[in-house]
């Protein structure tokens, strides 16, 4: 099958810029490359048709000059063997270790080897694939690796909830961690599927549900032991409601996707939506999370 990529080049200085604007309006299928020895980089993305390509840049380019980046009015557009695209991320993509987790590319599968006690997820990208680069997605993880050795023999009773799952990397992390009870929503079919796919590759199918929905059908009528949501600030704090409400008592809602700035806000309408709960946070880079806790 031919994807087709459309590919422009951008200032170096604009990267962070512009990966803030796709994170934060989740903004998908788009990513960035950057030669560091030649000072350079582009953003591309890829797409199933030459029209979504083009669609989708038109509505891309005004969001990232109103951010100050200077954009081409007409990025190439070319089509892609799907094999080329994932060949070209191989150089960017690379292992990564949280405790006894391990997240690998699937080209590394015959020569990694594991610890005892270890565990790995292997990450093979595709449309909807996260590879876990980016500092919300280690956050979140770094947090499910801390709750699943916290609960220990227990950990096997607990139930997990990944809203906004993306390409599924928390909840099949946390069925490799322990989690028998795993579940993860988005609101994009087609991310969904490719969740499904990755559980596949990593001999997981059957042990995460995954399904079409958003934060108000997703969580209907659930409760979590654990709840994470790695997602833009603005929509956490407008659902801070049915966010906290889908956490079991003595439970744990990890959040993410808010950038370093936004922080204090973000904890404040929380703390004040539940404020007996305790509440942590951490920055990485420009990022940060808030981890609350429901008393028992």
């Amino acid at each position: 099958m031919s994807l087709f990529e459309t590919k422009t080049e951008i200032a170096p200085e604009a990267v962070d810029v512009i990966d803030d604007v796709l994170l934060e309006l989740g903004v998908e299928r788009w990513s960035l490359l950057q030669d560091v020895i030649v000072k350079r980089a582009w953003l591309v993305g890829i797409f199933v048709t030459e029209a979504e390509a083009k669609e989708r840049w038109a509505e891309l380019a005004p969001l990232l000059v109103a951010s100050g980046v200077a954009v081409e009015a007409t990025p190439e557009i070319r089509a892609l063997a799907d094999q080329d695209w994932r060949d070209s991320y191989k150089a960017h993509f690379k292992a990564s270790q949280f405790g006894r987790l391990h997240w690998v590319p699937v080209w590394e599968r015959e020569k990694f080897q594991l610890g005892a006690g270890e565990v790995v997820i292997w990450l093979d990208p595709g449309l909807a694939f996260g590879t876990g680069n980016h500092e919300t997605t280690r956050l979140c993880c770094e947090r499910l690796v801390t709750l699943a050795a916290k609960a220990g023999d227990r950990v096997g009773g607990l139930r997990v909830i990944d809203a906004g799952c993306g390409s599924g990397i928390l909840a099949l992390s946390a069925a490799k961690l322990g989690f028998k009870w795993v579940e993860g929503f988005d609101n994009d079919a087609e991310v969904v599927r490719v969740s499904e796919e990755n559980a596949a590759l990593n001999e997981l199918s059957g042990a995460v549900t995954f399904f079409t929905g958003d934060l108000m059908s997703g969580l209907a009528g659930r409760q979590a032991d654990v709840l994470l949501a790695n997602i833009q600030a603005d929509v956490l704090m407008r659902f801070a409601a049915e966010l906290t409400a889908a956490v079991a008592p003595g439970g744990a809602l990890v959040l993410s996707g808010i950038l370093a700035v936004e922080l204090e806000r973000v904890k404040a309408v929380f703390t004040a939506a539940v404020p007996t709960w305790s509440v942590q946070s951490c920055v990485m880079g420009e990022w940060s999370d808030v981890a609350l806790t429901r008393p028992v």
